[in-house]
């Protein structure tokens, strides 16, 4: 059964705020950085919030939202 639209934004803003804490947090750890020499690696993909199920995760990537990014991990398509 395909996934509403409304339930497809919902995912999408839960997804983008996940993404975002996510990289906050991982900016914040010792190593990371601006002033320091360590690693600069970036979190490119995550594993999608609970709460929706995985056919709306597959649904937004087919919708062209996210890509698949290995088993169970989206990436965030830039200008969508």
């Amino acid at each position: 059964m395909p996934t509403s639209e409304d339930d497809m934004k919902k995912a999408l803003r839960a997804f983008k705020k996940r993404f975002k804490l996510t990289r906050l947090d991982d900016d914040s750890r010792i190593g990371h950085g601006p002033m320091s020499s360590g690693s600069k690696d970036q979190v490119v993909s995550i594993q999608p919030p609970s709460g929706f199920g995985r056919q709306v995760w597959e649904d937004l990537a087919e919708a062209g939202f996210l890509k698949r990014d290995g088993v169970g991990f989206y990436e965030l398509v830039e200008g969508r």
